[in-house]
C-alpha cells in the first residue's frame, strides 16, 4: 500500500440521537468533537441520526404496505376502467 495517500484510519465512536446509544468502532470519519469512552480514552465522536438501534426495519416497528388493498379499494370506489 502505497504511503500518504489513504485517510486516517482509528477508532470512532458514533453515537445515535435517536436512540441516545453510543458503540465504538474504527472508521476513517472524524469530528471535532470528543467524548470519553467507557474504557476512560477520549475518541471523536460522530452523531448520526439513525442506526440500526433505532431503524424501524431492525427494531420490527416497520409498516407493511397492503397494496392489495389499496388497489382493490380504488376499483371499488372508481370502478374498473378497460
Amino acid at each position: 500500500m502505497r504511503q500518504g495517500i489513504h485517510p486516517a484510519y482509528g477508532p470512532v465512536v458514533f453515537r445515535d440521537r435517536a436512540a441516545d446509544y453510543a458503540f465504538l468502532t474504527r472508521s476513517t470519519m472524524t469530528s471535532e468533537k470528543t467524548i470519553e469512552w467507557e474504557d476512560g480514552h477520549t475518541y471523536p465522536v460522530v452523531d448520526v441520526e439513525i442506526s440500526n438501534v433505532s431503524h424501524p426495519f431492525y427494531t420490527g416497528t416497520a409498516r407493511v404496505l397492503d397494496t392489495a388493498g389499496r388497489v382493490e379499494r380504488f376499483e371499488r370506489r372508481y370502478g374498473k376502467q378497460g
